[in-house]
């Protein structure tokens, strides 16, 4: 080595330094990059979201928390994930405010299904099931006028409520399936009419939670294309029970409703 390239020790020290500098703050950058922040997840909401219908609950009582429900299955399928199930049977909008103080200040996604519940869907389904095609098409109305008017002001204040709570927490709202296929036959099976009448009452619903959730700049799911195919009275794997014991499962997602129908829509939109 001649003189020109030799390098005192001084500068060799030196060099080395920087080299070790740059080398730590290289891994140190691809550590953070690597990094994967757990998910804080609150699922809040009605029967849907619990997961009535499909089984499983524990010690849940009367809120019927199912393992098979799908913010569980979501939950599952990420690892980390620091869950908290708020969802309850028979929850309507005001519950589900009360639901939402339970959220962590730090959480970081929330779900919820409400509104069933106070548009009267069980009202709806007994009327339907005991009375005249005109009966029940005059009570799904009577629901859609107040779907219509009064149910989109409780939302607000619902999805409203959660944001204040969880301030930088995603917030998704899923809708309701179409009960029935149109038309379609079952040994036990509502006219044409009423099917039509009742699914009409879903579509008006799922429209108001789309509109909502979009003013909230909330994420809506919608569900219906999930469980096409597989309705009541489809001829596909039933993703919905008919009327069944326990009577209040009825109408409500099977194991399969919850894990191919509910699940995947969620999946979609969180990855």
């Amino acid at each position: 080595m001649s003189a020109r390239t030799r390098k005192s020790p001084f500068a060799l020290k030196r060099l080395l330094t920087t080299a070790a500098v740059a080398l730590l703050a290289t891994a140190g950058l691809a550590g953070t990059a690597g990094a994967v922040t757990a998910t804080t997840y609150s699922a809040l909401g009605d029967s849907y979201s619990s997961g009535v219908g499909a089984g499983s609950y524990g010690n849940s009582g009367a809120c019927k928390r199912s393992t098979n429900a799908y913010p569980q299955l979501w939950a599952n399928a990420h690892a980390g994930t620091q869950f908290q199930f708020l969802a309850c049977s028979g929850a309507r909008t005001n519950d589900v405010l009360t639901q939402a103080a339970s959220i962590p200040s730090g959480a970081t996604m929330v779900t919820v299904s409400v509104g069933g519940n106070d548009a009267g869907f069980t009202d709806v389904i007994t009327t339907c099931t005991l009375n005249s095609d005109q009966t029940c098409v005059d009570r799904v109305n009577t629901a859609k006028t107040y779907v219509n008017g009064t149910l989109p002001g409780l939302l607000d204040n619902v999805y409203a409520t959660i944001k204040a709570k969880a301030p930088n927490a995603r917030l998704i709202v899923l809708g309701y399936p179409r009960f029935y296929t149109v038309p379609g036959g079952c040994s036990f099976g509502l006219s044409d009419a009423k099917r039509t009448a009742i699914d009409s009452g879903s579509d008006t619903i799922d429209t108001v939670l789309a509109n909502r959730a979009s003013a909230a700049g909330a994420t809506f799911v919608d569900v219906r294309s999930n469980f096409t195919g597989h309705n009541i009275c489809s001829s596909g794997t039933a993703y919905l029970h008919s009327l069944t014991f326990p009577v209040d499962e009825s109408y409500h997602p099977t194991v399969a409703g919850q894990a191919s129908g509910y699940y995947p829509a969620l999946k979609a939109v969180t990855g």
